[in-house]
């Protein structure tokens, strides 16, 4: 199948499907005119790629994933748990990296109300 197929078939843009390709995620082979075509195996492949930068995921990662799913077996699965673990646990720092942000702009906020206020009644007298 050619890529607008797959695109169609599987959701993501084509744009998407190239930077798979770029990224070393995905594989094509080329006809003598240069277009891209793909088996029905990508499209279960395209689909997985989809699921793990919906989960936030770079392509970094994904590519060390890659093994679990190009040839599972113990050793590549307890790697990708692990990978998985790892980010995981950033995303779970990050989360609370952007809670105490949050906070602490909501004490900004709360000090600029307070301010406000006094300088407001202090106007209208």
């Amino acid at each position: 199948m050619r890529i607008g197929e797959l695109s169609a078939r599987t959701g993501a843009s084509i744009r998407s499907l190239r930077y798979y390709e770029e990224q070393g995620l995905l594989a094509s082979t080329r006809s003598v005119g240069g277009q891209r075509h793909y088996t029905e195996h990508e499209v279960e492949r395209v689909e997985h790629l989809q699921r793990l930068y919906a989960a936030g995921l770079s392509s970094k990662t994904i590519h060390a994933l890659l093994p679990c799913m190009d040839a599972p077996s113990d050793e590549t699965s307890d790697a990708a748990f692990v990978r998985m673990v790892e980010e995981r646990d950033k995303l779970t720092a990050y989360i609370t990296h952007l809670a105490q942000t949050r906070d602490s702009l909501d004490e900004l906020l709360a000090a600029h109300r307070g301010s406000r206020s006094r300088y407001s009644s202090a106007r209208r007298k």
